[in-house]
């Protein structure tokens, strides 16, 4: 008889795709980061990560690459040139990152720049 169960993990189909293309980065280059960065991704809804552009400029420096599992926010003043990739940008932090001089990308993008994940760091 069929499991009526509803299935496990994130419904949006665009963040499935996300993760199972993060898992499989992670088993071609021999890489933990990309499979840590799926399992952010993988949480319940209410406990996704929501960084703000005031953390940005607390801890990075100028030419970091910058991962965010999760949304940023534009709260706050950023003045140091970061790529940051997350899954998702308010409109104010996008802008907020290009004024800067940074630029804002999307996770699949930063894998294919650095497939090994060198010198990229997660912020949660």
């Amino acid at each position: 008889m069929p499991s009526s169960r509803p299935p496990t993990g994130p419904t949006n189909e665009r963040l499935r795709l996300l993760i199972r293309f993060l898992r499989k980065a992670s088993r071609e280059n021999k890489v933990r980061i990309w499979k840590y960065v799926a399992e952010l991704l993988e949480r319940p809804r209410r406990k996704r990560i929501v960084v703000n552009v005031g953390k940005l400029e607390r801890l990075c420096n100028d030419g970091d690459m910058v991962v965010i599992p999760g949304k940023l926010l534009g709260d706050g003043v950023l003045t140091k040139k970061v790529i940051v990739a997350a899954y998702a940008f308010s409109k104010s932090a996008y802008e907020k990152v290009i004024k800067a001089g940074g630029k804002a990308i999307s996770i699949p993008e930063l894998v294919r720049m650095n497939p090994k994940g060198s010198n990229v760091k997660i912020i949660i």
